[in-house]
């Protein structure tokens, strides 16, 4: 394993491979212990797609909730369904919350909101691509989970995973933005692995995952998009050799998507080797 490789795998906090029980269990108690860490706590709010990470991280979060009731803590778990008018896998979104059994449904479709968004941006000579329109989209699901949250006291919930986490392949202060990621320190296989010995319906974790936020290009794989596997992705945050093109690839997203990973910066974080321009 190179010293980059090095770098970001313990970075990452991937393990070479996972008890999925003993994993399943540490997930639910951080999230637990979060919720009784902080006293304003009475829900968690998650946005759910019908694609693994959510359906995972929003079964987790249940299975917390469910164990919280169980010693008289006040807590409930808010799905929340955000289609962009309709929704070309909705059926799937139905599975995903039959699987997770929500102690709440909210359904809010975005489409007037963006939309909106987009024509006012139009009118200022702004005119978005099909794929910054796709971040407005995004955005605007994250918005609504965080007023969700706010009207309910509670916090919301991330989907973002180390693959994600890696890559940079999430929506700056988008689906990027949460209170907590559970999932974090999970590649996309074990994140597969645990749904699986949950008792998931395969379809939902075996699905080609897709961000599909763009019109133009509809349902495009995240391996398209990336360029590289979740299989390749996965092997390198397990610390296993991968080819060197992929290497290439990977360490390339890893660099360019730094600063997704990162607070705002101020004067005294950024950069630690500073160069002085005058």
């Amino acid at each position: 394993m190179s010293e980059i490789q090095d770098i970001i795998v313990r970075e990452m906090k991937v393990k070479p491979t996972i008890d999925s029980k003993i994993e399943t269990r540490q997930i639910i108690q951080f999230v637990k212990n979060y919720v009784q860490s902080h006293s304003f706590i009475t829900s968690l709010v998650l946005g759910i797609s019908g694609g693994q990470d959510s359906t995972l991280a929003g079964k987790l979060c249940q299975i917390a909730v469910n164990e919280l009731k169980e010693k008289d803590i006040d807590c409930r778990f808010i799905a929340v369904k955000l289609p962009y008018g309709e929704q070309s896998d909705a059926d799937e979104v139905e599975d995903a919350l039959e699987f997770i059994q929500p102690d709440e449904i909210f359904t809010v479709n975005i489409k007037p909101a963006v939309d909106q968004s987009v024509q006012s941006l139009k009118n200022a000579d702004i005119i978005l691509t099909d794929f910054q329109k796709g971040n407005e989209k995004a955005r605007e699901r994250m918005k609504v989970q965080f007023s969700i949250a706010s009207n309910t006291q509670g916090i919301v919930v991330g989907t973002d995973h180390s693959a994600e986490n890696l890559t940079g392949f999430f929506t700056k202060y988008g689906d990027g933005a949460a209170d907590i990621a559970p999932l974090f320190g999970l590649n996309k296989r074990q994140g597969r692995q645990i749904l699986a010995y949950l008792g998931a319906p395969s379809h939902l974790y075996e699905k080609v995952p897709t961000a599909d936020l763009e019109e133009n290009k509809p349902q495009v794989p995240d391996e398209d998009a990336l360029g590289v596997s979740y299989n390749h992705i996965d092997d390198y945050l397990e610390g296993k050799p991968v080819p060197s093109e992929v290497k290439s690839i990977i360490e390339s997203h890893y660099i360019k998507n730094a600063h997704k990973r990162e607070l705002a910066y101020t004067r005294y974080t950024w950069p630690k080797n500073q160069t002085n321009f005058e």
